[in-house]
This record gives C-alpha cells, sequence and structure tokens, in this order.
C-alpha cells in the first residue's frame, strides 16, 4: 500500500498525464473534489495535496468562487507563480534564506562522506531532471532535484542539521517546486550546471566549494522566483 505521502504523488502523476495525453483539456474545469476522489479511491486531503502540486508546478489554477482549471498556456516560461501556500507561517523569502543558511553548511559538512555510488545516483538525478525538463514531466524532474538534495543531506556529519532538514522539508520542497512555471529553459539548463558544479565539488571533499556551489545554486533559484535572499 502507498504510505501517505506517495498517495498525493502518484494520484498527481496521473492527473498530469491526464492533461499530457489531452483527455484534461487547456481551460478545461476539472471534476468536483468528491468525484475526482472517488475516481482515484483517495482521501480528499490526499487529493487535495495532489491539486496543490499541480498548482504550484503551473498545471492546474484555481478561481475563487469558479473551481480549478487546466492551465491554458504552457507551465514552463509562465508569467506568474502560484500563491505561496505556507504564507500563514513563512514567507518564501524565508525559507529560501533558510536553504541558503541550512543547506549551504549540510554541503559543507557532507563533503568527504558521500560515497561513489551516492555521488553516482546524483548524477542520474542530474541527468533525469534534464531529460524530464525536454518532455516536460514536471513532476519527474522535481522528484529528480529533490533525490538530488536529499542525498546530501543524507550524508550531513550533524545529526541535528539532518534532523532539521527533514523537519522543514515540505516548506524546502515548494521553493522547488514553486519557480517552475516561470522557469525558462536557459534557467533550468543552468540549474543542471550548478547541480554538476555541486557534485563536481563533493567528488574532491572540497568543503568550503561545495558551501559555495550550493549557496549560488540556491540564490540563483530564488532569483528566478524573483527574489534577493
Amino acid at each position: 500500500m502507498l504510505n501517505k505521502t506517495l498517495v498525493p504523488q502518484s494520484v498527481a502523476r496521473e492527473i498530469q498525464t491526464m492533461i499530457q495525453s489531452g483527455s484534461l483539456k487547456p481551460g478545461e474545469k476539472i471534476p468536483s473534489q468528491r468525484a475526482f476522489s472517488l475516481k482515484f479511491g483517495i482521501s480528499r486531503a490526499s487529493l487535495r495535496e495532489a491539486l496543490l502540486t499541480l498548482e504550484t508546478l503551473g498545471l492546474l489554477k484555481t478561481e475563487a468562487g469558479r473551481g480549478t482549471f487546466v492551465s491554458d498556456a504552457s507551465p514552463a516560461g509562465s508569467s506568474h507563480m502560484a500563491p505561496w501556500r505556507y504564507s500563514d507561517s513563512y514567507s518564501v523569502f524565508d525559507v529560501f534564506q533558510t536553504r541558503i543558511l541550512l543547506e549551504g553548511q549540510i554541503a559543507s559538512l557532507a563533503a568527504g562522506r558521500l560515497m561513489a555510488n551516492q555521488l553516482d545516483q546524483m548524477e542520474r538525478a542530474t541527468r533525469q531532471m534534464e531529460e524530464c525538463w525536454a518532455r516536460q514531466d514536471l513532476l519527474a524532474n522535481v522528484e529528480a532535484d529533490l533525490e538530488f538534495h536529499g542525498i546530501i543531506a543524507s550524508a550531513c556529519s550533524n545529526a541535528m542539521l539532518r534532523a532539521l532538514y527533514q523537519t522543514v522539508r515540505e516548506q524546502l520542497t515548494e521553493t522547488q517546486r514553486q519557480p517552475i512555471p516561470i522557469t525558462d529553459p536557459a534557467r533550468m539548463s543552468a540549474s543542471i550546471g550548478e547541480h554538476r558544479r555541486i557534485i563536481a565539488a563533493l567528488r574532491v571533499n572540497d568543503p568550503a566549494l561545495a558551501r559555495l556551489e550550493m549557496e549560488t545554486h540556491i540564490r540563483n533559484t530564488a532569483r528566478c522566483a524573483g527574489l534577493e535572499p
């Protein structure tokens, strides 16, 4: 049985496929949450999580009082991002600023601790990001990005920082999805290059360079989202 994290992701993948295949057409209103939750055999809470993920990626848009619709335009290269879903607790600026501090230190403390197979796995995740972007599989593109960053966090020598990373993972993940609708091919290509520079710094066990490359990568992602943390 799928766990509570994988259920929304699995349903989001099915809905993304429906959009890409034309089963759900641009501008079309999607079925009610009740009808969709029955169709997929999941709770409304899991369905809402799946819909929020697709909205953040720019595949869906919600209009107050009208419902949720398939986006008219191609999500990548759109002119706007979805509303920040954690605004009641933290601004997107706060989360990006925290990412720079937290993941920069984590990368520094992971240098010299990553096994060759983990570095190879990070290379594969980066290739997957590139390939999935080319075919506009946005869910898989972000999943590969999450895997890349998660591997580094798992190798951090500080147990409290590893735990902290997991505690705020949902908010961090949202900053990895949030800029996708306004990310153009040139920015995605640059982001993939930044991943490869992070891997190179970790392969030579250089903590200072690993920190610098990670901080630069996250700052550039924030700039893509219109922020200067």
